[in-house]
């Protein structure tokens, strides 16, 4: 008997039980369409993600740390002590090493490198203007190897830095600093105020004490301020491919350099820094660069690397809603089991004619698996199909609920991974359905006519 007489048989047997064919198809559709989702959502995360870096990150930074310990954590426990070196302790204890200047300068030496930006400790107390209340600030160096978001104003072009008098404030300082609207903060003045405690050593004491001089004494305890002004230049926002808004207010390399400076001398965290930003020379691969400053000692980071990080975190939470709709595809497997069962006793005397009258056992063997086979092509056919037009219809909620941005979607749903998971699921309900077939294929053709 050919098999595509038989195919056609096992389908002509299923129209004749249809409520039981749809019911178990069914319960294979609730893992078709669980897993459907799943490859649609893995989809689109991986390609949110690299719309994320692509268009938010240069490609040619590089993070570069002291060691490779950074990105790890850190070291807990006892660390050897190297005369030199500088440490600082995470919030959960561990221990990581800081650049040193001697770093910095080491690697804005190398030709590949174009700049190098360590990340400034900048002490502020707070940031105002005239006429205006106070409020805490984070300042940071602007990253000219980021695409940011513009609400009102511009920045410059990629790799291109603001000035030394400039300042980029997030969206949130508007309000508080009183403007009407973002475009009204354009050119005008904030400032930010530093304050210091000196770091007064005992020879300066007793050289104070010597003098008889309260003033003296006074003046050596008085905290020295700082002011630095700065005109607004741009109000950046939170884009719709970045991983969270921004509340640092932004200023050149120079003036972060001068605040810290300021900030920590006479301090341990002079000219010490935990991390620093390096732009790769154009037409040179990051991953070389990357590949050098790791065998000197460095931790380093390449966008690519952050990009795998993603996908990982990604790929894992995939995996676990994919192992949600495995589950179910195991219940699945004996409803076909069971459902194989009944219709072989029930149809016994069907079996028996069929091998009396020169039916092969391998063929009825045949006949019940595909069978079950097109349990499992209209139980993928029917959850992929759902699980398609349920997602495409969500998927413009899904962005704007999770605010992803125009021309981003979270599912993405393709044709090849749904095809093969629906020959998959066709293949698992034939193994599924084995042991009824064989159990089909040995029954005695003269005991199965005498059943009634």
């Amino acid at each position: 008997m050919k098999t595509i007489d038989i195919i056609r048989r096992a389908g002509r047997s299923l129209r004749h039980a249809k409520a039981r064919t749809i019911l178990t198809s069914l319960a294979i559709a609730v893992g078709a369409f669980t897993l459907t989702i799943a490859l649609a959502a893995g989809q689109g995360a991986r390609e949110y993600a690299n719309t994320l870096l692509t268009s938010n990150i240069d490609p040619q930074i590089l993070a570069i740390a002291k060691d490779k310990s950074f990105f790890e954590g850190g070291k807990t426990g006892p660390q050897e002590y190297i005369p030199g070196s500088s440490t600082i302790a995470r919030p959960n204890g561990a221990l990581v090493k800081r650049l040193s200047q001697a770093d910095i300068d080491a690697i804005a030496k190398r030709s590949d490198i174009v700049s190098i930006t360590p990340t400034y400790a900048i002490n502020a107390q707070y940031i105002t203007r005239s006429g205006q209340k106070k409020y805490t600030v984070d300042a940071t160096t602007y990253n000219s190897g980021i695409t940011q978001t513009v609400i009102a104003g511009s920045l410059p072009a990629l790799r291109t830095s603001i000035s030394d008098t400039q300042i980029a404030l997030p969206e949130v300082y508007v309000s508080l600093l009183g403007f009407k609207t973002a475009q009204d903060a354009i050119g005008q003045t904030v400032t930010i105020h530093l304050e210091r405690t000196p770091n007064i050593t005992e020879a300066q004491i007793q050289q104070a004490l010597a003098t008889n001089n309260p003033q003296v004494l006074t003046a050596l305890a008085t905290k020295q301020t700082k002011d630095a002004d700065y005109k607004v230049i741009a109000i950046v926002g939170k884009s719709a491919t970045a991983l969270s808004a921004t509340t640092s207010v932004e200023i050149s390399n120079n003036s972060a350099k001068e605040l810290s400076d300021f900030s920590t001398i006479g301090t341990d965290n002079y000219h010490e820094y935990t991390i620093a930003t390096a732009s790769v020379k154009p037409g040179v691969d990051p991953a070389m660069v990357k590949q050098a400053l790791v065998n000197q000692g460095y931790g380093v980071q390449t966008a690519k690397d952050l990009q795998g990080l993603l996908f990982t975190i990604v790929n894992t939470l995939q995996g676990i809603v994919i192992g949600f709709g495995i589950l179910a595809l195991i219940t699945s497997v004996f409803g076909i089991i069971n459902t194989q069962y009944i219709s072989v006793l029930e149809r016994t005397r069907e079996i028996g004619l069929m091998k009396a009258l020169g039916m092969r056992g391998r063929h009825v063997s045949r006949l019940f698996q595909f069978e079950a086979a097109w349990i499992g092509f209209l139980g993928g056919v029917i959850g992929s199909t759902i699980a398609v037009v349920a997602g495409l219809s969500l998927n413009p909620w899904i962005t704007s609920t999770l605010s992803l941005g125009d021309g981003n979607v979270l599912l993405i749903f393709q044709p090849i991974p749904i095809i093969l998971l629906i020959i998959v699921l066709m293949l698992v309900a034939m193994l599924a359905g084995y042991f009824p077939a064989r159990k089909a294929a040995k029954l005695d053709p003269i005991e199965a006519l005498r059943t009634e």
